[in-house]
């Protein structure tokens, strides 16, 4: 039987559908524009164009794992998995920060190398001596407009949930990695692709094709660091970060503000997935109070939390009573290693 709906669901329907229209908008530009780098790559043989079809390719590959975790993150619990899958959608972000390292940015860098070398050995260069020389830059021109029209849908998708953060302090607190991800990508896109002009610009203009190789590492250069960047957020995610600092402040108001509740002894929370929060918190109740009574006290307590916090999701409230002395019993020693 399935789940019935809840407040956390819509709220998760919301942050999704802007983070998959924002997903689809990228893979559709990065699609059109791939082939079109390859078929000036192949006219011209303009190393930072190659850099920059095979760049396209890892995004266009990246933009399908960001839909598929978002797909699969959204099944039900299962007994092997009892809090769900919404972590599904932090594993495929850092498959896709792998991807942009590995197919993106070293394959640029190794292109550089391989231009420089043959520019070393007196290769002749087909973007000088060929007549399609215009070619790459007509193409890089339009790649810029359409990589700029899917950064503006980035950048308005992103609006309606990062409220008045800056845009680095929304990258790094953002719960769903399908908007910052993108928003880097199409970020370090439009940039590698002003790179490549520049590389091309300058090499027709001088006749000097180091500038095309210097144009090609740069792209290298910036697509390694942000995937590192991508990475180290998405790392975090993946470890369980604790709900957002306001997430946390309505959560204890709720609590405290709950009638039998005295105070929150203590408390922790945990990102299950973007739109789920895990809450675990020990309350002091009346010492004088009856079981029935901390009963009616927890479930209180628990729709005043959802009711302030709907994305919590998963809830546990122990009930105790509060001692300023008490200190808590020391943690046994942690077992040994199998084999040791």
């Amino acid at each position: 039987m399935r789940r019935p709906a809840r407040p956390s669901d819509r709220i998760g329907a919301v942050s999704a559908e802007g983070g998959t229209k924002a997903v689809v908008a990228a893979l559709t530009a990065n699609l059109a524009i791939a082939v079109v780098k390859f078929g000036a790559w192949a006219l011209t043989g303009a190393s930072s164009m190659l850099a920059e079809a095979i760049h396209s390719v890892a995004d266009s590959g990246n933009q399908v794992l960001l839909l598929v975790g978002g797909k699969r993150s959204r099944k039900d619990a299962t007994p092997e998995h009892p809090f769900g899958y919404g972590r599904e959608r932090y594993v495929f972000g850092f498959i896709v920060a792998v991807v942009l390292f590995s197919v993106g940015g070293l394959f640029a860098l190794y292109e550089a190398y391989h231009k420089w070398h043959e520019l070393h050995l007196g290769h002749p260069d087909g973007l000088l001596d060929g007549r399609w020389w215009w070619v790459p830059l007509l193409v890089l021109a339009a790649a810029i407009v359409a990589e700029g029209l899917s950064f503006r849908t980035a950048v308005r998708e992103s609006n309606k949930t990062r409220g008045r953060q800056s845009w680095p302090k929304f990258v790094r607190s953002a719960k769903a990695p399908e908007l910052p991800v993108i928003l880097l990508e199409d970020f370090a896109a439009l940039i590698g692709l002003v790179f490549a002009f520049a590389g091309i610009g300058l090499t027709i203009l001088t006749r000097n094709g180091i500038f095309d190789v210097v144009g090609t590492a740069l792209i290298g250069l910036l697509l390694v660091a942000v995937a590192i960047t991508l990475a180290i957020e998405t790392k975090s995610l993946l470890l369980g970060e604790s709900a957002g600092p306001a997430s946390v402040r309505r959560i204890e108001q709720a609590l405290a503000g709950t009638d039998g509740v005295e105070r929150v002894i203590h408390m922790k929370t945990m990102h299950l997935g973007p739109e789920e929060i895990l809450v675990a918190a020990k309350i002091a109740v009346s010492p004088t109070d009856r079981a029935t009574e901390i009963a009616e006290v927890i479930d209180r307590a628990e729709v005043a939390i959802r009711e302030a916090e709907p994305m919590v999701t998963s809830l546990y409230l122990e009930p105790d009573i509060y001692r300023a002395d008490y200190a808590p019993a020391p943690r046994p020693e942690r077992p040994a290693p199998a084999g040791h």
